[in-house]
């Protein structure tokens, strides 16, 4: 079977450095290859933030990390309403 998505309106924020969203922290840790990524607690468990990636506010107020190519495949702009 195929699904089609239900539109729904989102809010997302592109991160890129640390403050860029309140709910991405600093990522704790010694490997290197993660320096200047972030960290962000999702209802799966918590996931890597890359600069460049979207935090998206689902519809429960959960947050979490899209790379920006599946973001761009997956979501457009909303015009605000007044």
């Amino acid at each position: 079977m195929k699904y089609r998505k239900k539109p729904v309106v989102i809010d997302a924020t592109q991160w890129f450095k640390d403050g860029d969203h309140w709910a991405v922290a600093r990522h704790q840790g010694n490997d290197p290859r993660l320096e200047g990524c972030g960290w962000v607690k999702t209802l799966e468990g918590g996931h890597i933030v890359r600069p460049g990636d979207y935090i998206i506010t689902g519809v429960k107020g959960e947050h979490y990390p899209c790379k920006p190519d599946i973001f761009e495949m997956t979501y457009e702009p909303v015009e605000e309403q007044a």
